[in-house]
């Protein structure tokens, strides 16, 4: 048992690794790429290149057709230490932009990869389909459900590739997973649990307000956020935990896992939400946004419990992530490190009417980087110009991020709110006053 529980976190950590590849080898990248005719390149040009964006570009750079015109980025370092890096695999300098909307103007770029705070991704994927570029965007695809909706619309006219970084929907043993899930054989599920418990997250420190950083534009950064002092806690990473830019673990790993959660039960909006947590880790850090979190979300005839905590790894299954689907024979459980099948035990005669005893189905490891298949698919989509090839449209990351987003509402308002989908709304005013964000410093809420 000690040997497997420590495969299983080893395993969680490397395919953390993967899913995000900052750790792939420019040099080795350099390698791989060959001489492609002018007139079978992809060009294209990155806005955000300090995280995501950087890693889903050098997984796409892993094609020779691939050819990076253009990277955009609000802080000049970061462009420097990205085309440092480009160096390294002997990829000449692209032009560099500060503002996306002259990158958008650049007749040279047709790709766009959005890897922006979250906060962003709805005006710079807007732009990008107006622009008529593709775009592979990071999720969650937005920081609002208004916002979602306006994607959802804006991509669904137009004729534009449009991949969702939700990359597990490429990985295969995902997709098996939820194969077995589909056939029936765990019996009636009725309760899905998914979590994150993220043993690594350290407080997020309180630090002094300065003076904006040299080369950073962070006018340009903020957009449509409320106008703030800088502070280097709501800027690169840590944006993450403040409910201006983003929508805490919920909607950064949450939607990764959620997704799966909902494609296993074939499941769409919930009947109604709640949700419980707060700040009991670090009550005192500079972070907003829930350091603990339980979400419940109602079905017909069964519920998806979520879940998060930082600076635990002791996670449901000894695992620090996952999905585990609880049918009456069985539970399967499900991370970036494989899944397996754990059979009910023998029943007493009094509850054999919930189904026979199935076997145990051992470990299936993860094969295969499920990043690189992601934005494989998306450039087989490009290249076929056929939007269902897409693994994660914008269906998926509308999906998904609506019903996280519903968490994180259920926990600002601290009551069980109640969906009408008929009418895609709250039951309640106060919910509905949270599906849209205000927008500030000029820039305007896309209309649905």
């Amino acid at each position: 048992m000690a040997t497997r529980r420590h495969f299983i976190k080893s395993g969680s950590l490397y395919m953390g690794v993967l899913g995000m590849g900052t750790l792939f080898p420019m040099e080795l990248l350099g390698s791989m790429r060959k001489k492609i005719s002018p007139n079978d390149k992809i060009q294209v040009g990155l806005i955000g290149c300090k995280g995501m964006g950087f890693s889903n570009l050098s997984s796409m750079l892993k094609h020779s057709e691939i050819e990076v015109v253009a990277l955009c980025d609000v802080d000049k370092s970061v462009l420097e230490d990205r085309t440092s890096d480009l160096e390294k695999a002997n990829i000449k300098k692209p032009k560099w932009y500060t503002d996306y909307r002259k990158l958008l103007e650049d007749k040279d770029v047709e790709v766009i990869i959005i890897g922006t705070p979250d906060h962003w991704h709805c005006l710079q994927l807007i732009d990008a389909i107006d622009a008529k570029k593709d775009v592979y965007c990071e999720k969650p695809i937005a920081n609002s459900i208004h916002e979602c909706k306006a994607m959802l619309k804006k991509v669904n006219s137009s004729d534009r590739m449009v991949q969702i970084g939700q990359w597990q929907r490429s990985q295969p043993h995902f997709v098996d997973a939820i194969n077995f899930v589909h056939s029936g054989k765990l019996g009636e599920i009725r309760l899905v649990k998914v979590w994150a418990y993220q043993g690594w997250m350290q407080p997020v420190p309180m630090l002094d307000d300065t003076a904006v950083p040299k080369g950073v534009d962070y006018d340009m950064w903020l957009g449509p956020a409320p106008k703030r002092p800088f502070n280097p806690n709501r800027f690169h990473f840590n944006f993450r935990w403040f409910w201006d830019y983003a929508g805490g673990l919920m909607t950064d790993w949450g939607v990764h896992l959620m997704d799966y959660a909902l494609f296993g039960m074939n499941a769409g909006t919930p009947k109604s939400v709640m949700a419980i947590g707060g700040k009991f880790a670090y009550p005192n850090d500079a972070s907003e946004t829930p350091d603990t979190l339980q979400t419940v979300y109602e079905y017909d005839g069964y519920s998806i419990l979520w879940e998060h905590a930082t600076g635990i790894d002791g996670g449901n299954y000894g695992r620090d992530h996952g999905i585990a689907f609880i049918g009456n024979n069985g539970t399967l459980v499900l991370n970036r490190g494989g899944w397996e099948v754990i059979p009910e035990n023998d029943r007493p005669d009094w509850s054999k009417d919930l189904g026979p005893k199935m076997e145990a189905i051992p470990l299936r490891q993860n094969e295969g980087n499920g990043l690189d298949l992601h934005t494989t698919n998306f450039i087989e989509a490009i290249k076929s110009r056929d939007s269902k090839l897409l693994n994660a449209p914008i269906e998926v990351g509308y999906n998904t991020a609506l019903v996280c987003h519903m968490g994180n509402i259920a926990y600002k308002t601290g009551n069980r709110i109640y969906w009408d989908a008929s009418k895609k709304a709250f039951a309640d005013s106060k919910s509905n006053a949270l599906m849209a964000p205000v927008y500030h410093n000029g820039w305007k809420l896309p209309d649905v």
